[in-house]
């Protein structure tokens, strides 16, 4: 059986008792009155009631029965005109009731109203549309006042994302320049004729290494300020299955280095169509596959799927592993972010490659969904708007 759930206090509910409250307390007053004069008419019509006078009777006690029974029928004329006021007041006050309810809940829908547009066009408004405003017309009044401060609060938000974008971008270009002379600083040195010390050799590999991490790194931030930027161009229609594909294929010696088994459950099916940039979705899959392989243990499984629902392409690849916590798993889509020691022993991640994968996903208008599995290990899943599979299926 299904709990009942008592409903929210809305501001729109509290109006409508209001504005029924004030219209059935109107009703109310003006019943009263009505009564009050209909009493008071019936009571002045009891010293002369209507009609043509009695005649006068032969004697005292035909005229004291004829009093008498006058005041009878004057007495049961106006039982009868008080209950069929009071029936007529209580009908009146029902539908009165009524009408208040309905009318309150009209009026308090119209004064609503403003708010509610502004509420729905705030919602639709995130990171990748601040350019959007309300812009509300209407009358110089509380209304329009919130709606033009929640203008200039996107406004000031705009350009603090902006900012934060070009200096992601512009000091992951302005790096590139002194990592690349100290690599060929390196080069040059090992480069000379005499021998060079083995521990020099040593120091200098280590270097070249550490050069090409941080090398990495700023093509991840460079990967993520393009991305946030919202503006997609150069979109084409792609399978997500031959995207994993090729990034399985091009993953093949490291896939034998782990002693890995990949599992593909969807060898014929190839309806998981998406539309978006070729090298963004490119680098989403690379990531996933990468993450896949980097983060698992030797001997693992990797397992491949691509579905769809009607309205949505879904690549899902799912590892082998020990048993996650589901809160620390939901924290990996953010920023150098790791769940321990043991699923980054390869020291080759720089903790983005998820959040990559979410912010490529997010400007394509989709999602990535990260779940722990009850049996152990992990599995990924980027979900994409479905695209229709192109006439002509390139090869």
């Amino acid at each position: 059986m299904r709990k009942w759930r008592r409903p929210a206090r809305t501001v729109r509910l509290r109006f409508t008792v209001l504005y029924g409250a004030m219209f059935l307390l109107s009703a109310v007053g003006l019943l009263a009155i009505t009564n009050l004069v209909g009493l008071g008419g019936t009571r002045v019509s009891q010293s002369a009631p209507p009609g043509t006078p009695p005649v006068e009777p032969a004697t005292l006690a035909a005229a004291t029965d004829r009093i008498a029974w006058l005041q009878a029928q004057l007495s049961d004329t106006h039982a009868a005109q008080s209950r069929q006021l009071l029936i007529g007041s209580a009908v009146a006050l029902t539908v009165m009731a009524v009408v208040s309810v309905i009318l309150g809940r009209v009026v308090a829908g119209r004064v609503l109203r403003p708010l509610r547009m502004i509420t729905a066009a705030t919602r639709r408004i995130s990171a990748d549309n601040l350019h959007e405003r309300l812009a509300a017309q209407g009358p110089a009044d509380e209304v329009k006042d919130l709606a033009d401060t929640i203008d200039e609060l996107l406004e000031r938000l705009e350009s603090s994302f902006a900012a934060q974008r070009r200096f992601v971008a512009n000091a992951s270009h302005e790096l590139r320049t002194p990592l690349a002379t100290m690599r060929a600083s390196l080069d040059v040195a090992l480069a000379k004729p005499e021998p060079v010390p083995r521990q020099t050799a040593a120091l200098a590999g280590r270097l070249r290494t550490e050069l090409d991490q941080v090398d990495r790194l700023l093509e991840d931030f460079l990967v993520l300020a393009r991305t946030q930027h919202g503006a997609l161009a150069d979109r084409t229609t792609l399978s997500l299955r031959r995207l994993a594909t090729v990034a399985l294929d091009a993953r093949a010696a490291d896939i034998t280095a782990n002693n890995l088994t990949v599992h593909s459950t969807d060898a014929v099916d190839d309806s998981a169509w998406a539309q978006g940039n070729r090298t963004l979705l490119t680098r989403m899959i690379d990531n996933i596959i990468d993450n896949a392989i980097t983060h698992n243990h030797q001997g693992g499984w990797i397992r491949l799927a691509t579905t769809t629902d009607g309205t949505t392409a879904q690549l899902v690849v799912e590892t082998g592993g020990r048993v996650l916590d589901q809160e620390q798993v939901g924290r990996l889509a953010q920023p150098f972010q790791r769940l321990g020691a043991d699923r980054t022993h390869s020291g080759n991640g720089s903790g983005l490659g998820l959040s990559i994968v979410t912010a490529i996903a997010a400007a394509h208008g989709g999602a990535l969904d990260l779940r722990a599995r009850p049996e152990g290990g992990l599995r990924v899943a980027v979900s994409l708007p479905l695209a229709a599979v192109p006439a002509e299926v390139p090869a």
